[in-house]
């Protein structure tokens, strides 16, 4: 007589351990799927646990009462197959489902789009499997206790098979899968094991074959068809595009310049133009801070005389270190950068020099390891799009001061201009007036950036102004350099505004700048797509589609 596959209840402990880490991985998977379509926030994390956590309350229920109905082995391990199919499918559907999702929600909701366009996409995405391998739990509960004499015992092994499969599942996607092979084949691999658990099962006890082969060919057409690590699907030109620990990475390249994104719905994080000169961007507002250096009056007054020393947070790509070397002779930089893959590719598409030391670190961590002081220090770290909150606060801005020369200068680049009331920008310049003596800011014309210039010392317009004199007297790098930063001095100085602070200050306990980001980023989806809601309201659908295509 043939011995059935869960006679010692060891398999089942097998499929308890691997479905833990089956939900785990997903959770990551989910994570890194919305990401570059609704940036990986603390509010989009706390979407895919909420949601997950949902369908596995839901799941942990109808399981349970589905093995008091009828305690068949077999309807268990028949979820086991759907819910992987369904996970294999994730990579071959799940970015169309996200743009379709985020196009019908765009023209009908106006606030809270990214929150909303999330947890629907998560609820269409992810619920269905989740809730599927809920149901393991309190059906293998109901299989393996034999008596009450051992039920607590039983339960507790269950338990902890689960959780320790959990854990696997959260390290082996975050620091081997996804920087390995990325996001798809990670969904794919997890995918496997889970069919695999029933394909065993079935195989065993040489039933439900059909279902079995099935499975097999969905999961072999969607390894096929959904290895692709693409998330900007519809752009076939990308220079290059891959996945790091922190983000989604895509490099594009035209004829003017080569650009870094980390989000494929909004804005560029690094630029490198082909030819010398100014970007248009906010880098080149940014140096008004070494101008400013060179209006302290402890300066030298012949040409190249006490060159700057830099730190850049958020080095990206290196951008705002090679405006600053061509601009200013005798410049000493160094960087910190928490994503180690986005520096590699500085030095593969950005020409960046070798010369320049980039520390891969957390920006207020290295500070907090140092002892350097700097003539400059831009700070420019962002998560996606929003800034981290611990690079926020009054605290890090206190740490930022303390390593500043006498005559040293922060510059901030904030990346969501707005004039709203309690917006976060006026949040990051309060907290920064309230570190630093003298603050101002400018709007940079063409982008939502505004940049912002504190001083240890002096009056930021004072010391601007001299630092403006000192380059047409002395100069600070070529005959031809000096003047074309002179000439875009100017138009900086003509949209420069003191700032005066008030009472909305960031702390290290209290610093909800993804909350006050996310109000921002509703403001500009408004603004970017009010002129196609206006078409979608006069003329349909087909309207849309007809000024896109």
């Amino acid at each position: 007589m043939k011995r059935d596959i869960l006679s010692n209840k060891i398999y089942m402990y097998f499929t308890e351990f691997f479905s833990g880490m089956g939900v785990m991985a997903v959770e990551l998977g989910a994570s890194r799927l919305l990401a570059p379509y609704f940036s990986s926030s603390q509010i989009v994390w706390t979407i895919i646990i909420g949601t997950i956590m949902i369908a596995m309350a839901l799941g942990n229920i109808y399981g349970g009462r589905s093995a008091d109905r009828d305690p068949s082995p077999c309807i268990l391990y028949r979820r086991l197959l759907v819910a992987s199919a369904w996970i294999a499918a994730i990579p071959v559907l799940g970015k169309y489902i996200i743009i379709l999702i985020s196009g019908l929600l765009i023209f009908t909701i106006s606030t809270n789009f990214l929150v909303i366009a999330a947890f629907a996409a998560c609820m269409v995405i992810f619920v269905f499997p989740l809730f599927l391998l809920g149901t393991v739990t309190p059906s293998l509960a109901k299989y393996t206790v034999g008596s009450l004499d051992d039920s607590g015992k039983v339960v507790g092994q269950l338990g902890a098979a689960n959780t320790i499969g959990s854990i696997i599942g959260t390290f082996l996607p975050t620091f081997v899968t996804i920087p390995a092979v990325g996001t798809a084949v990670t969904f794919l691999i997890f995918s496997g094991i889970i069919l695999l658990i029933g394909l065993v099962y079935f195989f065993s006890k040489r039933t439900h074959i059909r279902t079995c082969v099935i499975c097999i060919v969905i999961y072999v057409l969607c390894a096929v068809f959904g290895s692709s690590d693409s998330f900007a699907f519809w752009q076939s030109d990308l220079t290059y595009e891959g996945e790091s620990i922190y983000n989604y990475l895509q490099v594009a390249e035209d004829e003017r310049a080569i650009r870094l994104s980390t989000n494929v719905l909004f804005g560029v994080q690094s630029i490198t133009m082909k030819e010398d000169g100014l970007t248009g961007m906010y880098y080149d507002y940014a140096m008004a801070a070494p101008v400013m250096v060179y209006g302290s009056p402890d300066r030298g007054t012949a040409a190249g005389d006490n060159g700057l020393s830099m730190l850049i947070l958020g080095m990206g790509t290196g951008t705002y270190g090679r405006q600053c070397s061509r601009y200013f002779a005798n410049t000493d930089i160094e960087g910190v950068e928490i994503d180690g893959r986005i520096t590699d590719l500085s030095y593969i598409y950005f020409d960046a020099s070798p010369d320049v030391p980039v520390t891969t670190y957390d920006g207020r961590a290295y500070l907090q390891t140092i002892d350097g002081k700097y003539d400059v220090i831009m700070v420019d770290a962002y998560q996606d799009i929003s800034i981290p909150f611990q690079m926020s606060s009054v605290e890090f801005f206190a740490e930022v001061y303390d390593h500043l020369n006498a005559d040293g200068v922060m510059v901030v680049n904030m990346n969501m201009r707005s004039d709203t009331e309690g917006n976060i920008n006026e949040y990051l310049s309060d907290t920064i007036a309230a570190v630093f003596p003298s603050v101002a800011t400018v709007d940079v014309r063409g982008y939502t950036n505004r940049e912002l210039f504190a001083v240890k010392e002096g009056d930021v317009a004072a010391r601007f102004d001299a630092g403006i004199d000192y380059i047409r007297k002395n100069g600070v790098g070529s005959d031809s350099t000096d003047e074309e930063l002179v000439a875009l001095m100017s138009a900086v100085k003509d949209g420069m505004q003191e700032y005066e602070g008030g009472q909305h200050i960031f702390t290290d306990d209290r610093a909800p700048v993804e909350l006050l980001g996310m109000k921002e980023i509703d403001g500009m989806i408004r603004d970017e797509v009010g002129y196609y809601k206006s078409v979608y309201e006069r003329d349909g659908i087909d309207g849309v589609l007809g000024e896109i295509l």
